[in-house]
């Protein structure tokens, strides 16, 4: 019961990227502490960092509730740890290797981190990491419909009565199955790509105003397609991706930053452990 108002009058100081007043700044400095547990003090820049872990890549807001919350699982990993300290499990094999990959992910990461802030991108590799996405994103866009029945035997004759002249939408409003049925089968502009295989296969084999002459079968049961129309599909605009693309064009220094240090690294492997094989082996190795 003594946790939430703790919580509470912690939001001011704990506040991500929030400017902080004098008297905060005074009380907020390196060794200002969140809590003493069973007289082991934890300070709060561990609260906040466990807080920044949470809150990244989340939608949850740093609010009053979510820190109560953020608190009490703060004070279980307080209490848990001290229980493991003292059985003494810091001294175990596994433990002592999970602690070492822990600071190194960490560590990777800060440093990651600390280079990325420091690439500058020009306008012109935005531009070409565009136009590089504009090809990737390049596609068609499918306008269909579709009848979906159990049987194939029921498809068929559905197939029969379309050569006859039935209207494809009549046809799917009295015999589909599917929840598009309603609408005469009307799917929308869709991506071949993102239909189960048979389907967007068979789509793309379509001209526009054709429909399947034999039906298509699926683990949903047995289509007759009809595609209406196509288009190309067009990509976002530069301005509405450019923190995306400032993302990836750094991404893509830091890959290479990471490979010129792995190559002038000085690494010994334990060739008890690690075969290593040159290069020209494993170039051959790929080739057969």
């Amino acid at each position: 019961m003594k946790k939430r108002p703790l919580a509470l009058a912690l939001l001011s100081l704990v506040a991500i990227g929030a400017p902080l007043a004098a008297e905060q700044q005074t009380a907020d400095s390196p060794e200002t502490l969140i809590a003493t547990v069973n007289g082991k003090p934890y300070r709060l820049d561990v609260f906040r960092a466990l807080l920044i872990d949470r809150l990244q890549g989340r939608s949850a807001q740093n609010n009053p509730q979510v820190q109560q919350q953020l608190v009490e699982e703060f004070m279980n990993l307080a209490v848990a740890s001290q229980e493991a300290e003292r059985r003494k499990l810091e001294q175990n094999r596994e433990v002592i290797a999970a602690l070492e990959l822990a600071r190194m992910q960490i560590l990777a990461n800060a440093a990651l981190t600390a280079m990325a802030n420091e690439i500058e991108v020009s306008d012109k590799e935005l531009k070409d990491a565009y136009d590089q996405l504009q090809k990737k994103m390049s596609r068609t866009e499918y306008k269909a419909r579709h009848i979906l029945v159990k049987e194939e035997n029921e498809a068929k004759n559905l197939i029969k009565q379309l050569d006859k002249g039935a209207k494809f939408e009549d046809l799917a409003k009295k015999h589909s199955e599917g929840p598009t049925g309603k609408d005469g089968g009307d799917l929308g502009w869709v991506d071949p790509a993102q239909m189960v295989a048979p389907f967007g296969e068979a789509l793309t084999k379509l001209k526009p105003r054709t429909y399947t002459k034999e039906p298509v079968q699926t683990q949903f049961g047995w289509h007759i397609i009809k595609l209406e129309e196509t288009r190309q599909g067009k990509p976002p605009a530069f301005e509405e991706i450019k923190p995306q693309l400032v993302n990836l064009v750094k991404r893509q220094k830091i890959g290479e930053r990471l490979n010129d240090m792995g190559k002038n690294a000085d690494i010994k492997f334990n060739q008890e452990i690690v075969q290593v094989k040159p290069a020209d082996d494993q170039q051959a190795q790929g080739q057969q």
